[in-house]
């Protein structure tokens, strides 16, 4: 959510902003609707001052026995006072209209954020490199988990539809070694604290990180104002929803492992062989709510973060800075951590960590009480994959495997696996 104050004050930045995301100008339009706001406030204003200053005028006229003047004046009160439900609707419908223009626009990409129109114009801006040597080919991870018996797409079908994934015995224990050893990195080594968050939640939380209204079709519903996460960062990120922190609080930092429901109505035809595009999948994430000084160190640091745990699992990625044109809708900047995947011989997204400014605070009225009474302001808020983790077990499956279809554990998850060190291959 915008701040109308900001866009009044440096329309033309707000412009070129807008443009650099491929964007028409709106500040005109905007600006505009604001002073429709104001001039309804204004009305209704000047409607109640009036009345307040009739019946003054009543009173006056009685002291004085001028019963006429005190029956014209009490004819007027009676006509603004009809008029006053009409006033205030009009100042609801003028606020409403500005607040649902502003609602759908997109944030303000951070002035170091690389031009482009879409992924082709975003920026290495690092990489690592596994001590393994890179497998020239392989298999793909469905290839290799179905001819173990321990990855079943045609029974998931028959229970849920296309895109989603039944996985069994020392698959179904390895996804759940990633989870395990995800939120202990985070929570022992990075100081994030754990939290088990509802994954049904309400409207407004779903317009306070900005899936609402503009992604509605990308979401699933379930009942009445209730909506499924499409990950943990819309339950974390409304943890501190209409409240007033301390600065002293800050930043405040936490994960969680939870199902994510996506519908992907924007994906027909794409990735639709194996665990790439799910509706349902289970990922780490990680949210900071900090101070704005402090918010962009805190995204290096976020990025980091998510890092090690492809370090520890030592699987090759490298670290995109994406371009305007490919930045999520609530993003100032972002990340993307995209680790190789030899089954397409590509690097895949495992990763995304962005950072929103003031953006989402807004829409959540989430504020912070700052230091030695500089006031109250909106704090950042900050969220990433800390990772996805059955794209993890999909890196795992196709960097880790072996000529004979098996597939060797990574060291650091064989103490969440009972010390197994191999999933077996088929058995011939």
């Amino acid at each position: 959510m915008h701040d109308i104050r900001a866009i009044r004050e440096n329309p033309e930045a707000f412009d070129r902003d807008l443009e650099r995301r491929g964007l028409a100008p709106l500040s005109a339009e905007l600006i505009a609707l604001d002073d429709a706001r104001k001039a309804a406030v204004s009305a209704a204003q000047a409607a109640q001052e009036r009345r307040n200053a009739l019946s003054k005028e009543i009173g006056a006229a009685k002291k004085a026995k001028d019963e006429a003047r005190a029956t014209e004046l009490m004819a007027e009160v009676a006509r603004l006072k009809e008029e006053a439900p009409g006033l205030e609707a009009a100042q609801g419908e003028a606020a409403k209209a500005l607040d649902e223009r502003l609602a759908a626009i997109p944030n303000r990409p951070k002035d170091d954020v690389p031009p482009g129109a879409d992924e082709h114009g975003n920026v290495e801006y690092r990489r690592f490199d596994s001590s393994r040597e890179r497998l020239a080919q392989g298999r793909q991870h469905f290839e290799l988990g179905e001819a173990t018996g321990l990855m079943d797409f045609e029974a998931a079908a028959k229970l849920s539809g296309s895109r989603f994934v039944v996985l069994k015995g020392q698959l179904a224990r390895l996804e759940r070694a990633l989870g395990q050893f995800m939120l202990d990195l985070h929570t022992g080594e990075h100081g994030y604290t754990e939290v088990v968050p509802p994954v049904l939640v309400r409207e407004e939380a779903m317009f306070g990180t900005a899936q609402l209204p503009k992604f509605r079709d990308d979401q699933f519903a379930a009942g009445e104002n209730f909506w499924l996460i499409p990950t943990a960062e819309v339950p974390l990120t409304n943890l501190v929803r209409e409240s007033i922190l301390a600065e002293d609080e800050l930043p405040l930092r936490f994960t969680a492992l939870t199902p994510c429901f996506r519908a992907e109505a924007g994906a027909a035809g794409r990735d639709t062989r194996g665990m790439l595009r799910q509706h349902q999948f289970n990922k780490v994430e990680l949210v900071s709510i900090t101070a704005p000084e402090k918010s962009a160190e805190e995204h290096e640091r976020m990025l980091a973060c998510a890092e090690a745990v492809l370090k520890k699992l030592d699987l090759t990625y490298r670290v995109m800075t994406l371009c305007t044109g490919d930045m999520g809708f609530a993003s100032q900047k972002t990340y993307d951590i995209e680790v190789w995947v030899p089954g397409q011989q590509t690097y895949r997204e495992i990763s995304s960590c962005s950072v929103c400014g003031e953006f989402q605070a807004r829409r959540m009225n989430a504020r912070y009480r700052a230091k030695e009474g500089r006031g109250v302001g909106f704090v950042h808020t900050l969220n990433g994959s800390g990772v996805a983790v059955g794209r993890a077990l999909i890196a795992v499956m196709e960097n880790y495997q072996n000529p004979d279809g098996s597939v060797t554990i990574p060291s650091a998850l064989q103490p969440y696996m009972g010390g197994l060190t191999r999933i077996e291959g088929p058995k011939n």
